[in-house]
């Protein structure tokens, strides 16, 4: 796989979590599953902050502009939107720049391409958790939705 291969692979599942953010009505962002935990927007704003926190740990540098997203803004799609798009922009120029050195990321092993795994498999953890939220709620995604954030393809 060559690098542009690796980096767009980022870009398509950060294009999925804003296709399905974009697909959830602002109202059911307060949706909890009947386990309770995190609401809908806090699972999302959770992705931003988690992505911060490596950030800060491999290259602080890229931080300038991102702020943690804090449970009073989680309810807020527009301010979920723009966050989620910085960091992943952020997470874009990390992996760029571990791939320009020596493939690594600081404070992470064994590489990048675990890395990107790591990123995208906890990330899609929380599409889940946030579609049996909605789900159990009695908003379930629809089904053009569900099929969509599988269509890596045209995503």
């Amino acid at each position: 796989m060559d690098d542009k291969q690796f980096l767009e692979t980022w870009d398509i599942h950060n294009r999925i979590n804003l296709y399905l953010l974009d697909a959830i009505e602002p109202a059911s962002l307060r949706s909890l599953s009947a386990s309770r935990g995190r609401n809908v927007g806090e699972q999302f704003a959770h992705i931003h902050n988690v992505r911060l926190m490596w950030l800060k740990a491999a290259a602080p540098e890229l931080l300038k502009g991102l702020t943690k997203l804090e449970k009073e803004n989680a309810l807020d799609k527009k301010q979920l939107r723009k966050s989620l798009s910085d960091s992943s922009l952020a997470i874009t120029s990390l992996l760029e720049q571990s791939l320009a050195k020596d493939g690594k990321v600081k404070g992470f092993k064994p590489h990048a391409a675990a890395f990107l795994g790591y990123l995208i498999s906890h990330e899609s953890h929380h599409r889940g958790q946030i579609a049996l939220s909605l789900k159990q709620a009695g908003t379930p995604l629809d089904k053009k939705i569900q099929y969509g954030i599988w269509e890596w393809g045209v995503r």
